[in-house]
């Protein structure tokens, strides 16, 4: 008899993912404004206060993995959860523009955390026979909040114009999301030996280093377009108000395609997801700046490239990711798989990180259009490494026969 997947822990970890999303999202578009109204900070301030919560994530991501493996599990999980829901009462309490910076900063580190402990506790709850299938539909849960959150926030604030009702609301959550997780029940797991002997391998799964640098180079293209979407668009295409569709585009390309891809990997068949992901997306990278290049002033088209793009990027993406993080976690040992969600959820930071930085410099010298062909180009080289490269590494190293 096939294993059930939707068992009573699983859904209970993905309503606290959705919990924790949702706690962020409703606050991500309203921030900027908050900043500007409440203390008069100007857009650079805004964004050096704001860029302080990835940084510390990304920072504290590393560490997240070594300690979800090697302490127990659950108790890992309260901590950085009832950590995360704290913050969001700092943001009520903070007064001056320093306070909230300090705190902003250091909610990254938790979040960090959280969303690697959340995520490797999933698998530990999911029956091996349905593991792969049900990584995939995980991220249907943080997908689900980037699509509501957002647009509920920013109807709360049109009616009332509190943004301490908006904090308030996240912190409920959060908390609520934390009560969740506290009553899931994990099974017991060996934890790591000789904690005294570290090495790199503790903070970053070596074995799957080649898919990391492939997530890099996709999540380089994110990074360009989440960013810098909106200014493009305005200056560029003519396009205003149109980020919040865009967004919303995209997320209902990432449920639909995890929806649609359940079956292949349900069936362990990773690679065939990943490529086909890959390349619908690379379609939408292209769509997105070719279309308005070749026919410049015919505005239909630019429209069906633009949003055409954004579900053509969400469902390769939505195909690509939990196929990649399928991979890596089956190329580690079983006690390493805090590690090895780490090691993917850094990869794809990195890589935005360095699409935010290197795409600001080549539209500040060159122009979006050239930052957005840029994508397109990483977009293709990361596919070509893939067939040309990571497939084969994959197949190589999987400890996992029933998967390909």
């Amino acid at each position: 008899m096939k294993e059930r997947l939707w068992n009573r822990n699983y859904c209970k970890v993905m309503f606290a993912n959705f919990a924790l999303f949702f706690a962020f999202y409703i606050l991500t578009p309203l921030l900027p404004l908050y900043l500007s109204e409440h203390f008069g900070a100007t857009k650079d301030v805004i964004g050096l206060v704001l860029s302080g919560y990835t940084l510390t994530a990304l920072l504290f991501r590393p560490f997240s993995g070594y300690v979800v493996d090697s302490f127990p599990r659950k108790t890992v999980l309260m901590v950085c959860y009832g950590t995360f829901a704290v913050f969001f009462a700092g943001y009520l309490a903070a007064s001056t523009l320093l306070v909230f910076t300090i705190v902003r900063t250091l909610h990254g580190g938790p979040f960090g955390g959280l969303t690697v402990a959340n995520s490797t506790v999933a698998i530990d709850v999911l029956p091996s026979s349905r593991r792969t299938e049900g990584i995939g539909y995980y991220g249907l849960s943080n997908n689900l909040s980037m699509a509501v959150a957002p647009t509920m926030g920013i109807f709360i604030y049109r009616y009332t114009h509190s943004f301490e009702l908006l904090f308030w609301i996240a912190l409920l959550v959060a908390c609520l999301g934390m009560a969740v997780d506290a009553t899931v029940k994990i099974p017991a797991k060996e934890l790591i030996k000789n904690k005294s002997k570290l090495s790199l391998d503790r903070f970053f799964l070596l074995r799957g280093w080649l898919l990391g640098l492939n997530m890099v180079a996709f999540g380089f293209c994110f990074g360009v377009l989440s960013n810098y979407l909106a200014i493009y668009g305005k200056e560029q295409l003519g396009i205003t108000g149109g980020t919040g569709t865009y967004f919303m585009l995209c997320s209902l390309g990432l449920i639909a395609s995890r929806l649609q891809g359940g079956k292949a990997l349900r069936e362990g068949r990773l690679t065939h997801n990943a490529a086909g992901g890959m390349l619908i997306s690379l379609v939408g990278y292209t769509l997105f700046i070719l279309l308005p290049t070749v026919f410049p002033h015919q505005r239909e088209w630019t429209m069906v490239g633009y949003y055409g793009s954004a579900l053509l990027i969400g469902l390769g993406n939505g195909h690509m990711w939990p196929a990649f993080q399928n991979m890596m976690i089956q190329v580690a040992n079983n006690n390493q798989r805090g590690t090895a969600n780490s090691t993917i959820l850094i990869s794809w930071d990195v890589g935005m990180g360095l699409g935010i930085l290197v795409g600001g410099v080549i539209a500040e010298f060159m122009g979006y259009a050239a930052a957005f062909w840029t994508v397109a180009m990483v977009n293709a080289a990361g596919v070509l490494t893939f067939f040309m490269a990571t497939r084969q590494f994959f197949l190589q190293r999987n400890l996992n026969p029933t998967v390909r």
